[in-house]
């Protein structure tokens, strides 16, 4: 029996009943990486043996002891290397990082290891999370397992891919504007966005501030909401980290949508959206009205404001927080330079990548003199109605249905070569981050090419529990062709 074909739950179960052991379960990954990555690319680092052999082997004493007696100890994880891990090499996948080895760990990354989780490795993205195809990373690309001509999505492909190649139990990733949910549905797994602040951002090498969440990334939502529980937590580090007493997620893990209200935007299923994709969702909604749920399609306004909205705002942001990157206190510096000017710019022309030039001088355009008003403020108004739009729609319903991507994943190349055609596939995802909303992204299908399919679950603000309940009931009740 394979270890890493479980969910992670389920794997942390038969390690607490003594079934398994946690140095069993971490040998399996590291073997599973060894035997398919070279193909896939979906880390960037993967840890050594006798370092990863031995957090196993001290997580599996606690366990003996009693002192781990959670759902996750002992169950290898892998993480998105935007997120900063002490003494282990982050990178963002930019060549501008390629020593950078924090002096600390992410909030999120330490609340895994308290629960007794063990580090496999770093994922591959695209770089500084600028993309939506793992494509744009310093060190390669990374590639779908289910057809390997085909991209993870992005920014979160690595991680979605170890995932779904079952290199890893569960990964964690980030979500700036689908960048969870987006590769969750490219490669048949589940992901989840939580609402902004519910996960503290401390130790996550920032994109867009306003924007970005960490998330699970794992094989179904029992996993998500498990993982989501233990990664919660407020934060003083964390400036956005909101305060809640309400993170008891797997307690909306129930098989019941009676009489739950969901919205379906009109707007989400017209010119754009793949014929297989549209009716595989509409399939899916199908699944949970005979639950019991009540479906209702409705108007979303400002659909096609949200994207040029997004990549303003967004580019605004990087460009501020990029701006650190510059070759004096850590990572890569140019050897070839006059004077301190001459270092800034060659290291920065040397160790950013196309992607992430364009989206910098994009943000400091939006925000110099002369177009502040014109595009920043204006932007950031557009962001204010989005989120007015959805409290109206979330005053007559509990979720709304939509799909997570416009269609499955592209072949490599072809995305990259059209950066517009890029931006617009994250068209049905980026509105929930202007939103700060919860959402989720659910397996619920494949294209007559066998690539996955993903329907995406949208909640309001601190209402995840609606959207678990409604993506479990689903998952309960797809039978084998939703998968």
């Amino acid at each position: 029996m394979s270890w890493m074909s479980l969910t992670a739950v389920e794997l942390g179960k038969k390690i607490q009943a003594g079934e398994v052991t946690a140095m069993d379960a971490a040998k399996e990954a590291l073997e599973k990486i060894k035997e398919v990555d070279g193909s896939l690319h979906s880390y960037v680092t993967v840890l050594e043996e006798e370092a990863v052999m031995a957090r196993a082997k001290e997580v599996q004493k606690q366990i003996e002891e009693g002192a781990l007696t959670g759902p996750l100890a002992g169950v290898p994880v892998a993480i998105k290397d935007n997120l900063c891990t002490e003494g282990i090499l982050t990178t963002c996948s930019s060549k501008i990082l390629e020593n950078f080895k924090p002096t600390f760990s992410a909030e999120a990354v330490k609340n895994l290891e308290q629960a007794g989780a063990v580090m496999i490795g770093k994922t591959n993205m695209d770089e500084f999370a600028m993309g939506s195809t793992t494509e744009t990373s310093a060190y390669g690309i990374t590639r779908n397992p289910h057809n390997t001509e085909h991209v993870p999505g992005g920014s979160s492909g690595g991680s979605c891919a170890a995932v779904a190649a079952e290199e890893c139990a569960f990964a964690l990733g980030s979500d700036t504007g689908g960048s969870i949910r987006q590769p969750s549905s490219f490669c048949g797994v589940t992901g989840m966005k939580p609402t902004y602040g519910t996960v503290s951002r401390y130790g996550l090498i920032a994109y867009g501030s306003s924007l970005d969440q960490i998330g699970p990334i794992a094989k179904d939502v029992t996993d998500c909401a498990t993982i989501l529980e233990i990664i919660s937590s407020y934060d003083k580090k964390d400036s956005t980290s909101v305060k809640r007493e309400d993170t008891d997620f797997t307690s909306a893990l129930v098989k019941d949508v009676k009489g739950m209200r969901i919205g379906i935007p009109k707007d989400y299923f017209g010119e754009g959206l793949d014929s297989q994709v549209k009716d595989a969702i509409l399939k899916a909604a199908k699944v949970l009205e005979s639950q019991g749920a009540i479906l209702e399609e409705f108007d979303l306004s400002l659909v096609e404001y949200a994207i040029p909205a997004y990549y303003v705002i967004a580019s605004a942001e990087a460009s501020s927080n990029l701006s650190r990157f510059d070759g004096v206190k850590y990572g890569y510096r140019t050897e070839d330079y006059e004077e301190l000017h001459s270092m800034y710019k060659k290291t920065r022309s040397d160790g950013f990548g196309p992607e992430v030039k364009r989206r910098i001088m994009l943000g400091s355009f939006v925000l110099s003199s002369g177009y502040y008003d014109a595009y920043y403020l204006k932007a950031l108004r557009t962001k204010a109605l989005i989120k007015k739009a959805f409290d109206k729609a979330f005053e007559k319903y509990d979720v709304i249905l939509s799909p997570a991507a416009p269609t499955t994943a592209p072949k490599i190349g072809d995305s990259l070569s059209d950066p517009i055609k890029m931006y617009l596939g994250d068209i049905y995802t980026i509105s929930v981050n202007l939103a700060g909303l919860p959402g989720i992204s659910v397996p619920c299908g494949v294209d007559d090419r066998g690539l996955p399919i993903g329907m995406q679950l949208i909640g309001d603000c601190f209402r995840e529990k609606e959207i678990i309940r409604a993506a479990y009931t689903y998952e309960q009740n797809r039978g084998k062709e939703g998968k």
